[in-house]
């Protein structure tokens, strides 16, 4: 039983992690997050990349590494474990599924934005500082800014997010031929 909730335990933390990412303290965001993706500026996404850095830096270091990571997995645990007994039961793994449902009903997540968090919660980059985050996000932002005039509107984020759709389908059918 202890390996079974163990296993069940890592799953989790591991699937939930950009849902724990999404957490949010700053004022108003969430009203900003249930509200539908508007056109963004530049400097919008800038400030947006910051707040989201500065969410997921746990011991506010400067840095996403894995002591961030494991802060993050700790408080989901916490989260899910309601009844403080150190394991995950069932009804706890279930509840957690239904409010994270319910959460991204309320939530919709363009596809980029949605990439870069869980690249950034994987740690795929290794250990990230704010300002590599900060330059990817801004990245993103370029790649989507079609017409280069400085504000992604709601026509380009779709375009964009359709073209890494088509991408990562494509790196899909690499690897099952190969």
């Amino acid at each position: 039983m202890r390996k079974l909730t163990l296993v069940l335990s890592t799953a989790v933390l591991g699937l939930s992690a950009p849902a724990i990412a999404q957490t949010s303290t700053a004022p108003g965001a969430a009203e900003q997050a249930r509200a539908p993706m508007a056109d963004m500026t530049r400097a919008q996404a800038q400030v947006r990349a910051e707040a989201r850095f500065a969410r997921m830096d746990a011991n506010q270091d400067g840095t996403l590494d894995q002591a961030d990571r494991q802060a993050r997995h700790a408080r989901m645990f916490d989260r899910m474990d309601t009844d403080r007994n150190g394991s995950i039961s069932r009804s706890e793994f279930d509840a957690m599924h239904t409010k994270r449902a319910e959460r991204r009903a309320d939530k919709p997540m363009a596809g980029n934005r949605k990439e870069h968090r869980r690249a950034m919660v994987r740690g795929d980059a290794g250990p990230v500082t704010r300002q590599a985050f900060v330059d990817r996000a801004l990245g993103m932002f370029d790649r989507a800014d079609a017409n280069r005039d400085g504000t992604v509107t709601v026509a380009e984020r779709r375009a964009a997010r359709e073209a890494m759709r088509g991408q990562w389908r494509a790196r899909a059918a690499e690897r099952q031929q190969g």
